[in-house]
């Protein structure tokens, strides 16, 4: 005889198990504590199974049924329903085992050890800000490019081209690296090429005429603020690094007996050990300054900061009141100007850029190229400090290795 709501409803507890049968093989237990559950008996391939229907009242006796049925129509195509639930919850572990985040922070653990604290600090954020409320539950071998392009159209909508761009990218690395690892077959950032919005290509503001330049190293010899901002301001042109690179100097770093400075692989944004070949106008300025902060850390210790470096800012503040203004010059500006200048003035372009640190694109090569075009970057760097000099001393240089005018 087939339950009714009204049966189960006035059914109790007995002190043990009982079993309130239903029609096709849906019964209801019940135990010795009034818990209600759902059951479905059934055989399949020669063997009684039992099949967990849900939990009185949450499912109703009319939902029972419905399940029930689905269960019977299954058994009716030959597939043992017990074994398609089972197989149904694996899949929706796995999809959530190979979601867009998790595989994103997977890629993220792995390769994130080798990049610089700030570098890594910023791609996790964007991520988490920008990609994963979004995509990060998707599971990654099903996102397209119209679902991805959407996501990072957010990021446009607020005005932050080269964010989503940037987002683009280290999605893309995501992307490859599920393909590399067999849980996606392709990478769809590659059919959004052209989709977003173009970034304007951005100059670090710099000064370049040979003149302007004089001006400048006057300008900077004639600092009257911090001793330690004034030493870096003065060797900022004569090392010409990125300006986090110079800011963050550790005095472990320096020969200055052997006039060199090797800055390590983890602070480099090509993340390989770069030298540095210090003019003899460089090692006067930190032999003089290390009577000041040669006990520290840092060669440059923030004012207000104990045992940090000193703040991003400080070098374009001073800058700023030397009267030059932040579409004039930059800190890192002097990278431009050693540039430009050294172009002109005849010196190998290769030595140049090697010591500019410019990430090498041939990976193999880059791990042996820290020390190349060393001798010549050698006689590079003391010239470009003379030369400064000169100028410095209103002296008119002409092209062509720094030949000066007679007279």
């Amino acid at each position: 005889m087939a339950l009714s709501d009204t049966a189960i409803r006035n059914a109790k507890p007995a002190g043990r198990l009982i079993k309130l049968f239903d029609e096709r093989g849906l019964f209801l237990l019940i135990s010795s504590a009034g818990g209600k559950w759902w059951r479905f008996r059934y055989r399949f391939g020669g063997k009684h199974k039992t099949l967990s229907m849900g939990v009185y009242p949450d499912v109703s006796l009319r939902d029972a049924r419905e399940r029930r049925d689905t269960a019977r129509k299954l058994l009716a195509n030959d597939v043992d329903p017990g074994e398609q639930r089972k197989a149904v919850k694996a899949a929706k572990t796995e999809r959530a085992g190979n979601s867009f985040e998790v595989i994103g922070r997977e890629w993220f653990a792995k390769y994130s050890p080798n990049w610089a604290a700030g570098h890594s600090d910023k791609i996790i954020r964007r991520l988490e800000r920008d990609i994963f409320p979004w995509l990060g539950g998707r599971p990654i071998a099903e996102i397209a490019a119209p679902e991805l392009l959407a996501t990072l159209r957010r990021i446009e909508s607020r005005g932050a081209i080269e964010t989503a761009h940037r987002a683009q990218q280290n999605c893309s690395r995501v992307f490859r690296y599920a393909v590399a690892t067999g849980r996606a077959n392709r990478d769809p950032t590659a059919d959004l090429r052209g989709a977003l919005t173009p970034v304007k290509e951005r100059h670090h503001a710099s000064i370049t005429d040979p003149k302007r330049v004089g001006e400048l190293m006057r300008a900077i010899d004639g600092y009257r603020g911090s001793f330690i901002t004034k030493c870096a301001l003065r060797l900022a042109p004569l090392v010409f690094v990125r300006p986090g690179e110079l800011r963050k100097a550790e005095w472990v770093e320096f020969d200055l007996d052997g006039a060199e400075w090797r800055i390590p692989a983890a602070r480099m944004k090509a993340r390989e050990q770069h030298i540095v070949p210090l003019a003899k106008q460089a090692v006067a300025i930190l032999r003089e300054l290390h009577g000041l902060t040669g006990e520290k850390e840092h060669v440059f210790p923030g004012v207000r900061t104990n045992g940090r470096a000193m703040s991003e800012n400080t070098v374009n503040a001073a800058l700023r009141r030397l009267g030059y203004a932040k579409d004039e010059m930059t800190g890192h500006g002097f990278r431009s100007m050693a540039s430009t200048l050294l172009n002109e003035q005849g010196w190998h372009r290769d030595a140049i850029e090697r010591q500019l640190a410019h990430a090498e694109r041939n990976n193999v090569r880059a791990a042996y190229n820290f020390a190349e075009h060393l001798p010549e970057r050698r006689k590079m760097m003391q010239a470009w400090a003379d030369y400064l000099d000169k100028l410095a001393l209103g002296a008119k240089v002409l092209p062509g290795r720094f030949r000066k005018v007679a007279g």
